[in-house]
């Protein structure tokens, strides 16, 4: 984790749901298999904290140490439970595998201790009380320690804490505004937070506006959220496109369900990316016909029955290409409406500047185009295409 090949999603899940349970959280750290450092650690974080939450480190090898740490911070030995040992024996017979014996580690609990049942693998969890503190350790399998946090650990916090009060979030996403843009549409909103509070988030080209209110019920949590929402949704007008998990690709599919038509797209430099972004919307089928990927100046003539002409005349990386591409697009897939990109990916420049990107929505009324020039390297400039395509359709067809 520490050198990169494993990202920390533990973190990120144990910070939503004691967030969203009232529970407040100081700090987060990321600590080596090193016994010392892992001792002091935990020292430093119970010397801040009423409680501390240990993801890893309880399997059956050898820098598996986090018990021995958490016993030596408790000042006691490690205790071989016969309970575990049975547990976790069974385990293996059930499975018709033998056991390691370096599998009965995992029965080491510190004197004084409760261990949590594992359910899922082998590894169980503690419960370690310090005085007027608490260590809980978990393993480090997300799935292992998302069950045993919601089964043993949150109610077992709750009870400690005699916390009563949720804290809940919303987030409302925007495509097409800068972060600072998005921060003076709702200046007047910001300036007068309260409860509910107001963050910005940056990432993936999205600007997200969090809300986030606290409450003795999510109830009434969501209530104050609601008004808050709703008059910074009308500031932020037609860039607020959807809500926490909502995609542009969902927003997009929202709009097609309420006109109730039918969408097909023509790709080029997205090579099959948004029409993948589209089938990943439950129930797409109800309304995506097909995409069509014409990567080639053959496949824009021969699939979609562009004029080879107007590819030598304007070139592939064009307006008049894009319109030419969701026309064809809309005609073979017999769509209501149709969508297209094309454009420069690099890193070899063909036959634009790299980010040169142009994008065309055609309905049974006319065909519309823009050209933009993104930022970044291939992979970026790709991603940031699909979601301009996709805005660029929501807000299309939203004013039809």
């Amino acid at each position: 984790m520490l050198l990169g090949d494993i990202v920390d999603t533990n973190s990120a899940w144990l910070g939503r749901e004691l967030t969203s349970a009232g529970i407040d959280i100081c700090h987060q750290t990321t600590v080596g298999d090193n016994l010392p450092r892992i001792r002091q650690t935990l020292e430093q974080a119970l010397a801040r904290a009423d409680a501390v939450i240990v993801t890893g480190g309880l399997g059956p090898t050898p820098d598996d140490i986090t018990r021995e740490a958490i016993a030596d911070v408790m000042g006691v030995g490690l205790v071989r439970n016969s309970e575990i040992e049975r547990l976790i024996a069974s385990i293996f017979r059930s499975r018709d595998r033998s056991m390691p014996e370096s599998n009965m580690r995992q029965a080491d609990v510190p004197a004084g201790a409760r261990w949590i049942e594992q359910r899922l693998g082998t590894a169980p969890g503690l419960i370690c009380p310090l005085a007027d503190r608490v260590i809980y350790a978990l393993p480090g399998v997300p799935h292992e320690m998302e069950e045993m946090f919601t089964r043993a650990v949150l109610p077992d916090l709750r009870e400690r804490s005699g916390q009563t009060g949720v804290i809940v979030s919303r987030v409302i996403k925007t495509w097409g505004a800068s972060e600072s843009a998005v921060a003076d549409m709702i200046a007047e909103r910001v300036e007068q937070q309260g409860n509910p509070t107001i963050a910005f988030l940056a990432g993936g080209g999205e600007i997200k506006v969090r809300l986030t209110a606290k409450a003795p019920s999510r109830e009434e949590a969501m209530a104050l959220i609601a008004d808050e929402e709703r008059a910074v949704t009308e500031l932020l007008k037609n860039y607020a496109f959807g809500t926490d998990g909502e995609t542009l690709a969902y927003a997009l599919g929202r709009e097609v369900r309420e006109k109730g038509i039918h969408l097909a797209v023509a790709e080029s430099l997205t090579g099959g990316m948004v029409g993948s972004a589209i089938v990943d919307v439950p129930g797409a089928s109800d309304w995506f016909l097909g995409s069509a990927v014409v990567y080639t100046n053959h496949a824009k003539t021969s699939l979609l029955g562009i004029d080879p002409g107007l590819l030598e005349t304007h070139g592939a990386v064009s307006a008049e290409c894009a319109r030419a591409m969701a026309e064809g697009a809309r005609r073979i897939f017999g769509a209501d409406v149709a969508l297209s990109c094309t454009g420069e990916a690099g890193p070899h420049p063909l036959e634009a500047e790299i980010g040169q990107v142009y994008f065309a929505v055609s309905t049974q009324s006319d065909t519309r185009s823009i050209g933009i020039r993104l930022p970044g390297d291939r992979e970026r400039i790709r991603l940031y295409s699909t979601s301009t395509l996709l805005d660029f359709a929501r807000r299309t067809i939203a004013s039809d």
